[in-house]
């Protein structure tokens, strides 16, 4: 039987590695066993699973995920606190130990290579300051990869699953569009972490759609930037450095069938593949 980690033992376990959470690395440990049994329960995970999981910190989700069956490969940044994990489960889950791999190393800079399966899942509570670039790196590098729930910042997990049209779409949710759909599933309270952060947290879903773009990734992601790099401009000019000149990018969006007056926060992912198939 797992036995999940509490308010006790996580502060135990931090005075023991002599840790103390930091804000560079984005550290908020979870202290709550009911919400770590949430998140493994809405993730859907289970004995078919290869689950990754960024930033174990000192275990308290990887111990939920290793309870109903999954495999884990858990990436974390920290040496301390990589080199401690598997004692941990060993101590508090001996025969799911086993299934356990802990990698000391970048998420951003994982590669598929790195890793000793395929993964299936991730699950994670993701540092704040690198949460959209580690979810977009990995679903780049790991077409395995597919479903994923991560706890962000509210204002973050807003700016994933934003549908066009409204102020807080931008990069974020165009790029993630193209991978699949994203959905903000749950908040998540302050008071079960440690420290107790200075921000609200949320739970994001998401699920890989099959891709049928014949664009490539760079190349709509480029068109993406350039469209809210300036948010108050219209297309026609934002684009105006990406494609060469204003002259240029009106061309294109004519090709493309789109109104040069637009703003990037109007269109969906599918309308900037038919920019960056105009500009082709």
């Amino acid at each position: 039987m797992t036995e999940l980690l509490g308010p006790a033992e996580i502060r135990g376990l931090a005075a023991e590695l002599d840790v103390r959470p930091t804000k560079k690395l984005g550290q908020n440990f979870v202290h709550d066993p009911n919400t770590v049994r949430r998140i493994v329960e809405l993730a859907g995970v289970g004995a078919d699973d290869v689950v990754l999981e960024v930033g174990p910190g000192l275990g308290s989700l990887t111990l939920g995920l290793l309870a109903p069956g999954c495999r884990v490969i858990a990436i974390e940044i920290d040496p301390k606190l990589a080199a401690r994990l598997p004692r941990t489960a060993a101590e508090r889950a001996p025969e799911a130990a086993g299934r356990l791999t802990v990698i000391g190393q970048d998420a951003l800079k994982i590669k598929a290579g790195d890793l000793p399966a395929e993964p299936t899942s991730l699950v994670a509570n993701l540092p704040y300051n690198v949460a959209v670039p580690v979810v977009l790196q990995l679903l780049a590098e790991l077409p395995s990869l597919q479903r994923a729930l991560v706890m962000v910042q509210t204002e973050v997990a807003d700016r994933m699953a934003a549908p066009p049209g409204g102020r807080i779409y931008g990069v974020p949710s165009v790029k993630l569009a193209w991978y699949g759909r994203a959905k903000k599933v749950a908040a998540v309270p302050r008071a079960v972490f440690w420290p107790v952060p200075n921000v609200d947290s949320a739970l994001v879903s998401f699920e890989r759609a099959q891709l049928e773009s014949t664009v490539d990734r760079k190349t709509l992601f480029a068109v993406v930037d350039a469209a809210f790099s300036q948010r108050r401009k219209t297309l026609r000019a934002a684009l105006a450095t990406w494609a060469g000149s204003a002259e240029r990018a009106g061309e294109i969006l004519a090709k493309a069938g789109i109104d040069p007056k637009t703003r990037g926060e109007q269109l969906d992912v599918r309308a900037f593949e038919k920019i960056a198939l105009a500009a082709s």
